[in-house]
């Protein structure tokens, strides 16, 4: 007979996380503050795209962002130059963040009339899939360059956002990259998922992104 109690850590660990992630929803929705967290792989210009946002909203909201990096403030101190609010936020080696750190990131950025609040996670289609960070609603972006097998390589990521950017589509014609694969791959993981095809750098598809933002955080105030 077993004398040896056995203690799933994991399963306690994200069980937690999503009680805090919960109670965080409740607090930004009482303060009519949304919350974007945005993941992606490293270079798929997830800060280029932030950057587009406060572009495109600016004029519309008052926006923050909380920069999340292992190490450096080089996006804290691009995104600082748009006027937006911004915060930078070292995970120390860890490779996502949690309910519990994002809560000490709004804490530290200061949320009080701040209509929308982006989160750019830790570059990563792993960890950040796995931790609800008690934001509004998740996104994530998938670059050209980086394939079109994604989806089948890492569904979690493809399961748990409500929108997917196709990011650097003014250079599909210069890869091996199948958009329609893609979009199919996505849609029988997540057939509610919103794809929109993006060029950061161009500005392509950036308009119907921002007006994705705008009708949520219009609903998410009322």
């Amino acid at each position: 007979m077993e004398t040896f109690k056995i203690l799933e850590i994991k399963e306690s660990v994200f069980e937690d996380n999503n009680r805090q992630a919960e109670l965080l929803r409740g607090e930004l929705k009482k303060s009519r503050t949304f919350l974007l967290n945005l993941m992606s792989s490293p270079g798929s210009g997830k800060t280029t795209t932030v950057l587009r946002t406060i572009e495109a909203l600016k004029d519309d909201m008052t926006i923050g962002v909380m920069e999340a990096d292992i190490d450096s403030d080089v996006d804290a101190k691009a995104v600082a130059k748009t006027g937006a609010k911004v915060i930078q936020l070292h995970t120390g080696g860890m490779c996502h963040l949690d309910a519990d750190m994002t809560r000490q990131g709004l804490l530290g950025l200061g949320i009080e009339g701040i209509d929308f609040v982006i989160l750019e996670n830790v570059g990563n289609l792993v960890c950040p899939a796995e931790f609800d960070t008690g934001a509004s609603k998740n996104a994530m972006i998938l670059s050209v360059p980086e394939g079109d097998d994604k989806p089948l390589k890492y569904p979690l990521m493809f399961s748990v956002v409500d929108v997917l950017l196709i990011n650097k589509i003014d250079v599909v014609d210069y890869f091996d990259f199948d958009l329609e694969a893609v979009k199919e791959h996505a849609k029988k993981l997540n057939p509610n998922i919103k794809i929109i095809p993006i060029s950061a750098k161009t500005g392509e598809g950036i308009n119907e992104w921002a007006d994705w933002i705008r009708s949520e955080v219009k609903s998410w105030k009322e």
